[in-house]
């Protein structure tokens, strides 16, 4: 069985209170760090649906194929470019060692660590932004000391972070987030270049805990910082070991998913040590969330299934930015969207840009996509899955892999046939097909790739909140949740501006004077939606 993204904790339901947001930001060691290079370097359907007949072949693979065997294969679409071929073997199983003689890491080959390398290096000419911050700080080395324990896709990109937190000072262990998302060269590459990381592309349940108890567990080493992505890292610390928590400094977190945990624990007065939302912050819910998704969700789909889109019917679940990124996509390609919606505002919203709201059940028997990105449980359910029509394509942009009832489709009436990598079809009595993705997970990242611009500015704003919490004196910060303050956005947006040759316009000091705004920001109020 293949493990659950996001695990619910037990506790409290009611409403979560509002974050807290950091003020009069220029105080703060992050923004002390990052300022001090010289100011050239920066600017600042019917119901009588009839299916087509599919029948069952005699020997054809069922749902008691190994799944850690399926997940690992890999083709073309995939995110990992590693060929499973080549070796079956569990990395848990084998001895490896990189060109030093440490053996502080488990990956599927050390050996791809070469064209790992080259991956990581074209990642760093679109991550300007991120590489300009490792340059200017490096030399006062502000994680100098952090011993940072992370949980995120390990990708291209994030190897860029993980390994400009390094430059910074710090020592880093690092787990998969997703048992899908992991790119084994780009592991293997952080191996070599000694970073412990724990993590291959088709973990099972078992090896996805494995990985993380590995990175946290250490004899001689005990992380004081925590970056995650998800909140599974969290999670298994305050369930495993909830004694690092005496030295641990702060916590980093940047999905939704991860960020409803921590607000949870805070709420039942269980969150011991200060956390930073980057997931709500400007730079991550606008670029992130709204662009990255806008053109992944293509990548994603169109490397899988090789749909054309003009004319599919397509629902999605959810009108936040992430599903204001999908629909947008889907709408220039002529798809007929519709969505669903339980925020009265966000489905205004959506009528307003030209999409028809409703009820998933009312159109659930005509469409020929649907895609989920609520964060919640249950969005899509058996019931739901049973009226599909055939050929049905079914997917999640979600982080967590909870949104579809992947679970209710392991029984023995129905037949699972994989037919390529992260693509599932599974089978009715009937022969009616339902075409399943990346097993319910995150699509863009299990079975394609993100753009790397979006994801440097992400990576920058993880990197100020890490050194932010870090260096905070002691008291700044209670054992609470913050989101980052407005200035940092900012700052992380100039950073970025220059792959754009952008020039921006300074205000007069009689013009700052009328808005009652500083010149160098930041220019919104803190309730400002942009």
């Amino acid at each position: 069985m293949s493990m659950p993204d996001a695990m619910p904790l037990p506790g409290v339901e009611e409403e979560l209170k509002q974050p807290k947001e950091i003020e009069d930001a220029e105080k703060y060691s992050f923004m002390a760090t990052v300022t001090k290079a010289p100011k050239k370097q920066i600017q600042f359907a019917d119901d009588m649906q009839e299916f087509t007949k599919f029948p069952t072949k005699t020997g054809r693979r069922s749902l008691s194929r190994s799944i850690s065997q399926s997940s690992t294969d890999s083709y073309s679409s995939a995110a990992s470019y590693t060929d499973s071929s080549d070796d079956e073997v569990s990395p848990r199983e084998k001895q490896q060692t990189n060109s030093k003689g440490s053996s502080n890491f488990c990956v599927k080959n050390i050996k791809q660590a070469e064209f790992g390398r080259r991956e990581i290096e074209i990642a760093e000419q679109d991550m300007s932004a991120l590489i300009s911050l490792r340059k200017r700080a490096q030399g006062e080395k502000p994680l100098a000391g952090a011993k940072i324990v992370g949980c995120t896709h390990i990708t291209a990109q994030t190897a860029v972070l993980i390994e400009t937190l390094c430059a910074l000072g710090a020592q880093c262990r690092w787990s998969a987030c997703n048992i899908y998302s992991t790119q084994n060269e780009v592991a293997a590459a952080l191996a070599e270049a000694g970073v412990a990381v724990f993590a291959w592309k088709g973990e099972s349940e078992d090896d996805f805990w494995w990985c993380i108890d590995r990175c946290v567990n250490m004899d001689g080493w005990q992380a004081n910082m925590i970056l995650d992505d998800g909140g599974d890292l969290t999670h298994w610390v305050y369930k495993k070991y909830p004694n690092v928590f005496k030295k641990i400094r702060g916590i980093v977190e940047e999905s939704v998913t991860g960020v409803h945990r921590l607000y949870q624990l805070s709420k039942a007065g269980k969150l011991c040590v200060p956390a930073m939302n980057v997931n709500d912050s400007v730079t991550k819910q606008k670029f992130d969330n709204l662009y990255c998704c806008r053109e992944s969700i293509l990548d994603g789909l169109k490397r899988t299934t090789d749909v054309m889109f003009g004319g599919k019917q397509v629902v999605v679940c959810g009108y936040g930015e992430v599903g204001k990124g999908c629909c947008a996509a889907l709408k220039a390609l002529g798809a007929i969207v519709y969505i669903t919606e339980i925020d009265p505002i966000c489905a205004l919203q959506a009528c307003m840009d030209g999409f028809r709201v409703v009820k998933l059940n009312e159109v659930i028997r005509q469409v020929d996509v649907v895609i989920t990105c609520t964060g919640n449980k249950n969005v899509v359910t058996r019931e739901h899955l049973d009226r599909m029509k055939n050929s049905c394509i079914v997917c999640n942009m979600g982080h967590s892999n909870t949104e579809i009832d992947v679970t209710s489709l392991r029984t023995p009436e129905l037949t699972w046939e994989r037919v390529r990598s992260q693509v599932d079809h599974v089978i009715w009595p009937d022969g009616k097909r339902v075409v399943l993705l990346a097993e319910g997970r995150l699509l863009n990242l299990s079975c394609s790739t993100v753009p790397t611009f979006v994801l440097s500015i992400t990576a920058t704003t993880q990197a100020l909140a890490l050194i932010e919490l870090y260096n905070a004196p002691e008291g700044r910060y209670k054992q609470d949740v913050y989101l980052l303050p407005k200035k940092m956005d900012e700052y992380v947006a100039s950073l970025h501006l220059p792959s754009f040759d952008a020039h921006l316009t300074e205000l007069t000091d009689d013009q700052a004077k009328y808005l009652g705004l500083n010149k160098n920001g930041p220019f919104k109020p803190n309730y400002y939606r942009y």
